[in-house]
């Protein structure tokens, strides 16, 4: 073979590699996320990551970046449907005030436990799923935080005992409650919730048992009530640009990931909820169920909160909630 024709065999193989390259590129997605490494959401998530990984022969390569180091939790959503960032966690609560149907999963004692949350999310899915559409943004799966109880430096036994009080708040909803009982409403994020407590920003709050164990409560709080109000949900996002851009074989194997991530997810926050409420007692902090006066006060914001949000929501809220109440 001359040198001429060994050049030109050399250079048509090069070229064949190079496709070969190109066609098996890997695609390289950030995923914003607001909560700290070790809660049990951004654990799903870096899982998650590990198996679209496999899934996808390593096509597709996710990052996580936790803590809200990439994009703030208010930040995130429109972070994704911009493209700034491939895929984003977010809580559906936080955009209430920008469509009302965000906001059904945080209405107090509308779903309050599991199976509940899950007749209300079957029924949320397929309109958040079209509102999102909408915006150029595909929602992967969620996953709902445990039942959310009320944290406080003092006694609580009805919300007479909220009065005055400085609340966190992290969504419409919750600010919302703060006014319902007399309470004075903080807007704080996860992110900055250790330091709240620590300088006294605020004295009692709204959340989970989850929330409570990565922020230590038991060194600002004394008192955790059981209470169970509702159960917000956490979802993952993609842009929907980023996700059309992958081959089909790499978009299936995500799917199908997120799908299992679902049903692990669900499963996972079961555990947690058991094992933070141990966890809070185990520190040191007061756990005990509401009393009856508070129970009943709280269903009582609770109705006023449904009416309220019915009355803003129209047709498809109404829709909403009798598809769950079926």
């Amino acid at each position: 073979m001359t040198f001429f024709r060994k050049s030109i065999v050399t250079v048509a193989a090069s070229a064949v590699a190079l496709f070969a390259g190109v066609a098996s590129a890997q695609s390289k997605w950030d995923l914003a996320s607001a909560y700290p490494p070790g809660n049990f959401h951004t654990q799903l998530l870096n899982q998650f990551a590990s198996e679209v990984d496999k899934a996808s022969g390593g096509k597709l390569k996710i990052t996580v970046h936790p803590a809200a180091s990439l994009f703030k939790a208010p930040e995130i959503k429109r972070a994704v449907q911009g493209g700034q960032a491939q895929a984003g966690e977010i809580i559906f609560a936080n955009f209430q005030n920008e469509n009302q149907l965000y906001g059904a999963d945080g209405l107090p004692f509308l779903a309050d436990s599991y199976d509940e949350a899950m007749k209300l999310w079957k029924a949320q899915k397929p309109i958040l799923e079209k509102k999102l559409g909408e915006q150029g943004i595909m929602l992967l799966y969620s996953v709902p935080w445990p039942p959310q109880g009320i944290y406080s430096k003092k006694p609580i036994n009805s919300i007479a005992d909220l009065k005055g009080i400085k609340w966190r708040a992290y969504s419409p909803a919750t600010g919302r409650i703060a006014e319902l009982v007399g309470a004075q409403p903080v807007t704080v994020q996860q992110a900055e919730l250790a330091q709240a407590m620590a300088t006294g920003l605020i004295e009692a709050t709204m959340t989970s048992g989850a929330t409570g164990v990565d922020a230590k409560m038991w060194e600002q709080m004394k008192y955790y009530y059981d209470v169970q109000a509702w159960l917000p949900k956490n979802a993952v996002l993609v842009n929907k640009k980023a996700f059309d851009a992958l081959d089909a074989s790499t978009r299936n194997a995500l799917l199908k990931v997120a799908a299992d991530m679902e049903v692990k997810g669900w499963a996972e926050s079961k555990r947690v909820m058991t094992e933070t409420t141990a966890a809070l007692r185990a520190n040191g902090m007061t756990v005990s169920g509401p009393s009856p006066a508070l129970k009943a006060d709280l269903q009582k914001v609770g109705q006023t909160m449904l009416k309220e949000w019915l009355d803003k929501a129209g047709p498809d809220g109404q829709q909403l909630i009798s598809a769950f109440r079926k």
